[in-house]
């Protein structure tokens, strides 16, 4: 089994925790691997599942002009490969096409990590198909290794179709966790067979059952609990959220607690002041897993008003969707991406149009109002999760495709 460079933007994340327990996967199923980072951590915590990793961890320099000497020595050591032209022919040929101080950035970090490449690392895999993978293909070709990759959403959706295709065609596979994403992608492949889909899915060891009984509170008289997970950045639809909460009925009793940090609550805050909202509200800030699990569980409901934004970004299939309905929590979330491929409205959760908060309104209200209801999809959406989203089951699959490419190669 090859040794794996597995190059990151960001190392270690808390928002980033469905690669982190994918990294852990594979380490007990026997893959040694090397992380490489594209930027230093910016959180001051961390999950349990970032200690339990093994792989050692290198830094590239974020900026060029931070490590010149790094850089120029890089780019010395590597010019002389056959493979380094062909790098930069790709290179010249992305950068007229976009001509940006970011375009150079990823090629000075490409040399840098051909230059510090492993001895003993004999394959390359990339997480994310924007810059990271830039990185990563120019690397690839420096070094003379195969490189493969995994995609999300962001990277998705707000990369132009040319280079996509341009790394979709370089790249020996990639992966992606939503059918939405998995479409796409192979709708712009030169080869349609190199685009696989694979749900991440949960470590179910970690997220167990939870064998608490559920609250039967009604908004009447104890305040019904509503928890969210996410960044607080303008695709997760928070703004919109709290729009619905304003609407709901004076005779509700609920409270909000809100896990994540962002740039957005410098906006979240004043609006929810302006909305009368603030003393129903705790922001939380970024917290550890440990402490995520804990507040699903004294939760009665879960909201996530997932929206496109004007630039294409959007959420594929929130893992913190995954991760609250693993423990019997009811979700209410919104009908685009790959939401829809966990979540049936009605069945197993509530789902509604994005930007629409009267719709939102109306559905927090009928689950708060309701905790049978709220029982039943939540114990849907376990059983649905259990069966069909477990990361044991997307770490083979992963497994699997990188022994198929080691052995073309």
């Amino acid at each position: 089994m090859r040794k794996t460079v597995v190059l990151l933007k960001g190392y270690p994340r808390l928002s980033e925790t469905f690669i982190a327990q994918e990294l852990r996967g594979l380490e007990l199923a026997g893959q040694e691997l090397h992380l490489v980072s594209m930027r230093h951590p910016t959180d001051t915590r961390r999950h349990p599942v970032h200690d339990e990793i093994q792989a050692p961890v290198s830094y590239l320099p974020e900026y060029l002009h931070d490590e010149p000497r790094r850089v120029l020595r890089a780019l010395a050591r590597v010019a002389a490969r056959a493979g380094f032209w062909a790098a930069a022919r790709r290179f010249l040929g992305d950068l007229i096409r976009d001509p940006s101080r970011n375009r150079v950035r990823r090629f000075g970090q490409a040399a840098v990590l051909a230059a510090e490449w492993p001895r003993d690392a004999g394959w390359l895999h990339v997480h994310f198909l924007h810059t990271p993978a830039s990185v990563g293909s120019y690397a690839a070709l420096m070094i003379g290794t195969g490189w493969t990759v995994s995609a999300h959403a962001k990277d998705i959706w707000t990369s132009p179709d040319w280079d996509l295709r341009a790394k979709l065609g370089h790249a020996d596979w990639c992966v992606t966790c939503t059918r939405s994403g998995w479409e796409h992608l192979r709708s712009l492949a030169p080869r349609e067979e190199t685009v696989h889909l694979s749900y991440h899915g949960l470590n179910l060891d970690r997220f167990g059952p939870w064998d608490g009984a559920a609250s039967d509170r009604d908004g009447l008289g104890d305040p019904v609990r509503l928890v969210s997970v996410g960044r607080l950045v303008p695709k997760k639809g928070y703004d919109v959220l709290l729009h619905a909460l304003a609407l709901l009925p004076a005779d509700l009793n609920w409270r909000f607690d809100h896990i994540g940090g962002g740039p957005e609550i410098e906006t979240l805050r004043p609006l929810a002041a302006e909305l009368g909202l603030s003393d129903r509200i705790a922001w939380r800030g970024a917290l550890p897993q440990q402490d995520v699990l804990a507040l699903y569980r004294e939760s009665d409901l879960f909201a996530l008003p997932s929206r496109i934004t004007p630039d294409g970004d959007r959420d594929g299939l929130p893992n913190v969707m995954v991760e609250a309905a693993s423990q019997r929590l009811c979700c209410i979330g919104t009908n685009i991406s790959g939401i829809p491929e966990l979540f049936t409205d009605g069945e197993n959760g509530l789902l509604v149009p994005p930007e629409d908060a009267p719709a939102l309104a109306a559905a927090l209200e009928r689950a708060m109002r309701d905790p049978a209801l709220r029982a039943r999809l939540g114990q849907a959406a376990e059983t649905r999760v259990r069966r069909d989203f477990n990361a044991a089951s997307s770490v083979a699959e992963l497994k699997a495709l990188f022994q198929a490419s080691w052995g073309r190669a």
